[in-house]
């Protein structure tokens, strides 16, 4: 998959959320994680996330968005469910992105908003957990840009094409 990504939170305070959030955007090849003004617990983190995630990629703790630092290019990306955000499955997403979501009980903040290239919402009925909508995300992510073919029209659809092959996580075994 072309480009990187980061995955993140603002004011997050339920360390499972948060460890969640960190295995899941390793499992998905985040290229960093992060909180913003988080009120947590950092040592109840391992609990959720089991991939120990902190000694895989970077992770950054920022206390407010002033000492948030994205990298060059990098496009915000906030996901909340407001009637004016794109709907997800409606949304191109940026080949470099940091996706920040808001707190458990609450919303991103008009701070948080403003510094947004693009808002983007999962189209439900009512929030998800926190950590359940950072993953839908990144699957989405994952599923736009990772060079997957178009699904078939029919349900079950036809075999894969033969020129065709799953990205690979690990090299092949001599």
């Amino acid at each position: 998959m072309r480009g990187y990504f980061g995955i993140g939170a603002e004011r997050i305070s339920k360390p499972m959320n948060l460890g969640a959030i960190l295995r899941t955007g390793h499992a998905f090849g985040a290229s960093f994680v992060y909180s913003v003004a988080a009120h947590h617990r950092t040592g109840e983190i391992r609990y959720a996330d089991t991939a120990k995630t902190a000694g895989e990629i970077p992770y950054f703790d920022w206390p407010d968005l002033a000492a948030m630092r994205l990298p060059k290019g990098c496009a915000l990306v906030g996901v909340e469910l407001v009637d004016d955000a794109v709907e997800l499955p409606r949304f191109r997403h940026p080949l470099n992105a940091a996706y920040i979501l808001g707190p458990e009980k609450g919303d991103l903040s008009e701070e948080a908003r403003g510094l947004c290239a693009h808002i983007v919402r999962i189209p439900t009925k009512f929030c998800v957990n926190l950590s359940v909508a950072a993953a839908i995300v990144m699957y989405d992510r994952v599923l736009t840009l990772g060079g997957y073919p178009a699904r078939p029209v029919a349900a079950g659809g036809p075999p894969p094409a033969e020129d065709w092959h799953p990205p690979r996580k690990t090299p092949r075994k001599a």
